[in-house]
């Protein structure tokens, strides 16, 4: 472990949701478990005035509903609250309140911004990072969507690199942060048994595939301003399907594995409108906050090519959606029918499957011949729970990344040049757009979407 320098936590929208049930949390989680700087400070900032006492209040309910309870020793005392807002022309208590808590830590402290607050404000903050003199030297995490359109991230990366270094930057995408996604580089490049099938001579579809069971009501207003496909699909599943397909990088250091993540990305094909299927949840348009006429996607699948020697002609196939039959977060590789005197293949054939749930979980499809007198095939499965590895002790995504973040580890976070080319994957699909279809709550989408995936079909849902 790093030796951490003393540093001062500034948490924008830190009365808000997403610091609530997130961000609050990982920072417990990181202070019980020793891997917080020996010294440091969190400053809440928010629009309202609120003492610090008050705050600690807030964070107690935060951590008794999201986390592990009571904060954890020594946290509360380490919490500031500085309100009167933050814009570029007025710092409100902000600058005063980490000035102090710089000089309570000593010389030498870093200072780390956390933007948990909507797109729409990512603007305002970095002009007054800038304007007050907080950007120097800082680390800056940006939450998701990292702008809600090409064009609107290139404005907002042309901002962002006029105040701050690229190596200041970290754009957070807690998929990447999952014990289960980081297990595919080790899972993949440490065992000869799956390095080995990893191309498309072996696979015949990639499936990456996070199906939710939950609703939006609590997050109406900004999901309906947002939508499934600028939600998970240019953030989170593009990001997972570059972890499968990217080639091997030169080490599993921060550089080579950006390096590699990027230089997939590139060879996304622009999604054809064809290839990508958008549903709306029966009853969706009924929600306060959701407009009678509402044509946002809460349902996104999408057939993706990657354009490489290793994966060309192999389907990746991504799909997400709220209120669906399942909750699931999963990558699969679909293997094809090997060669030989075996013919069809029961139950879709061989699988290896990754959760990125929890751990993470192992889980490989096999055929067998099924017990008995007769030469009869079966389908069977056996699966290994990562998270019950000898010695291990998984922290959740959001304090693996913060964790990162302090020591300055970048490979789990996206770049510019890598979103870059996200962005330009997804275009022609942003900018026109197939139907809308409707689907019934408690189903797996639309039923075009089946379509997608054929011959092999879903894994998941059939």
């Amino acid at each position: 472990m790093p030796d951490l320098r003393p540093t001062v936590f500034v948490l924008f929208g830190a009365t808000g949701d997403l610091a609530a049930r997130m961000v609050l949390p990982a920072i417990d989680a990181l202070q019980r478990r020793g891997l917080l700087p020996a010294d440091w400070r969190l400053v809440g900032s928010g629009r309202g005035e609120r003492s610090d006492d008050e705050f600690r209040d807030l964070v107690r309910d935060a951590l008794a509903e999201h986390g592990d309870g009571d904060p954890a020793d020594g946290l509360a005392g380490r919490l500031r609250f500085a309100g009167g807002g933050f814009t570029p022309d007025d710092p409100g208590q902000l600058a005063d309140a980490v000035a102090a808590a710089r000089a309570e830590l000593g010389d030498g402290a870093q200072l780390v911004h956390y933007l948990a607050v909507p797109p729409s404000a990512f603007e305002g903050i970095t002009r007054g990072l800038d304007a007050h003199g907080l950007a120097e030297g800082a680390r800056v995490v940006y939450e998701k969507p990292y702008g809600t359109s090409p064009d609107g991230f290139r404005e907002l990366d042309e901002l962002v690199h006029s105040v701050l270094d690229e190596e200041q930057v970290f754009r957070i995408d807690h998929f990447l942060g999952k014990e289960g996604t980081q297990d595919l580089h080790v899972l993949r490049f440490a065992n000869g048994l799956f390095s080995s099938i990893w191309s498309r001579e072996h696979v015949a579809q990639v499936q990456v595939d996070v199906p939710e069971t939950l609703d939006v009501a609590d997050r109406a207003e900004f999901y309906d301003a947002t939508g499934a496909t600028l939600d998970m699909l240019v953030t989170h599943l593009f990001q997972v399907a570059a972890e499968v397909a990217m080639e091997p990088p030169v080490s599993l250091t921060p550089g080579h594995l950006q390096e590699a993540r990027e230089a997939v990305l590139a060879a996304f094909r622009p999604l054809a409108r064809e290839d990508v299927v958008l549903g709306q949840f029966e009853g969706y348009r009924d929600l306060d906050d959701v407009a009678a006429d509402s044509r946002t996607d809460t349902f996104v699948a999408a057939r993706l090519a990657v354009d490489t020697d290793r994966w060309r002609g192999v389907p990746f196939l991504l799909r997400t959606g709220k209120r669906m039959a399942e909750g699931h977060q999963r990558v699969t590789l679909v293997m094809r029918r090997p060669d030989g005197p075996v013919g069809a293949l029961p139950g879709g054939g061989n699988t290896v499957s990754l959760s990125l749930s929890g751990a993470g979980e192992l889980e490989l499809g096999l055929v067998t011949k099924r017990p008995g007198p007769d030469l009869e095939l079966a389908a069977a499965r056996t699966s290994l729970d990562l998270g019950e590895v000898r010695g291990g002790d998984p922290l959740p995504a959001y304090a693996s990344l913060i964790h990162d973040v302090l020591v300055g580890d970048r490979s789990l976070f996206t770049t510019s040049a890598g979103l870059a080319e996200a962005w330009r994957a997804v275009r022609p699909v942003l900018d026109d757009p197939p139907e809308l279809q409707p689907y019934a709550p408690g189903s797996w989408g639309p039923e075009a979407a089946r379509a997608l995936a054929d011959p092999c079909g879903w894994v998941l849902g059939g």
